[in-house]
């Protein structure tokens, strides 16, 4: 004999990811998914036609029900819903339960509640990660404070004690750890506008030689490593936010220096033919470890950190989110000598076009 088919409002509350339950104006439940029947652990025929009190067996900390505490069937003509709170299913696991209550009208009596049933473990893994977050963020700006303190304490406490060069040596080192503190809070800024979508673009034809050609200069200036950049004899002009485009390659080129070994290589070349629209390929190869196939997906997460050589682990969530906002991609190869290569692919059209 075969099974009965759920009628279609069954049917329909079975496929929503979120437990329900409705209930009529009796307090007899009417309806219950397939979800919400694992969560209370009751069975869908047991439940149907059962008292609501009976079927939504939710306590508080205290030992107090839900329907107890909120009797959305009691409620007054202009209420017509219960906020979000969380609740303890019979297995004591956390349930986050929302409800809407039905009424004849706009300020009729009430003729049923819909309930919804939502588990409390995704909330949970959001407030572990920003949890993390915050002590990643006090743990990076901890560092140049102390720094800073330190150094100024000593000045203060020992000013007529020290000599010029001691001072200068102190005062260089500040002003080291403060352009630190700036670069950090600069990064999170960003990583907050690209999360929200916040981030402000003014987007133009720029000359990505010259733009290349200045951080390849700035980068080698501050290092004893060989910063390799031949311009291209012909360029496509990408359509990008010069001050974007120019911490896009910064980021780059730092990183394969601080992380690679040997030279790092920049290469600026037009898109090859099989690509729907003109633009530029910018290459930076380092001739360090590499980047196992495995993890190169989280090296675009936030506070990645694959090296010992520092860094605030944001610089390539960063490159991702600008490069992404212009209608650009990011990928991260092997390098032919060995080492990483990181590719960016950059339109010279407008996105929105």
């Amino acid at each position: 004999m075969a099974e009965p088919q759920p009628s279609g409002l069954q049917f329909f509350a079975d496929a929503f990811p979120d437990g329900i339950v409705g209930a009529d104006l009796s307090g007899t439940v009417t309806v219950l998914n397939e979800t919400a029947s694992r969560m209370l652990q009751v069975p869908v025929p047991d439940a149907v036609g059962a008292p609501l009190t009976d079927v939504l067996r939710l306590q508080d900390s205290h030992g107090r029900t839900w329907v107890e505490m909120n009797r959305p069937l009691d409620s007054i003509n202009i209420r017509t819903a219960v906020p979000e709170q969380s609740w303890l299913l019979p297995s004591g696991d956390e349930v986050l339960v929302t409800a809407r209550i039905v009424r004849r009208g706009r300020l009729g009596p009430v003729a049923g509640v819909g309930i919804g049933l939502r588990s409390g473990r995704g909330r949970a893994r959001l407030d572990r990660d920003r949890s993390d977050l915050v002590a990643t963020v006090a743990h990076e700006l901890r560092s140049p404070l102390t720094g800073v303190k330190g150094f100024v304490q000593a000045l203060v406490n020992r000013w007529d004690k020290l000599n010029d060069e001691q001072k200068k040596l102190m005062l260089t080192t500040v002003n080291a750890d403060a352009d630190r503190l700036s670069r950090l809070i600069a990064e999170l800024l960003d990583v907050a506008r690209i999360d929200t979508g916040r981030l402000s673009l003014y987007p133009r034809p720029v000359d990505a030689v010259v733009l290349v050609q200045r951080v390849v200069d700035s980068v080698q200036a501050g290092t004893a490593r060989t910063i390799d950049f031949t311009p291209p004899a012909e360029l496509p002009e990408p359509n990008a936010d010069p001050d974007k485009f120019t911490q896009v390659v910064t980021n780059l080129v730092e990183n394969a220096v601080r992380h690679g070994e040997g030279t790092v290589t920049v290469t600026l070349a037009p898109l090859g033919p099989g690509h729907d629209v003109e633009g530029i390929c910018l290459t930076v190869d380092d001739e360090g470890e590499g980047i196992a196939t495995e993890i190169r997906r989280r090296v675009f997460t936030k506070f990645w950190t694959g090296g010992v050589r520092g860094g605030s682990g944001l610089g390539m969530y960063i490159v991702n989110g600008l490069t992404r906002a212009h209608g650009g991609t990011v990928t991260i190869d092997d390098a032919p000598g060995g080492g990483a290569r990181v590719r960016i692919e950059w339109p010279s059209a407008d996105p929105e076009d």
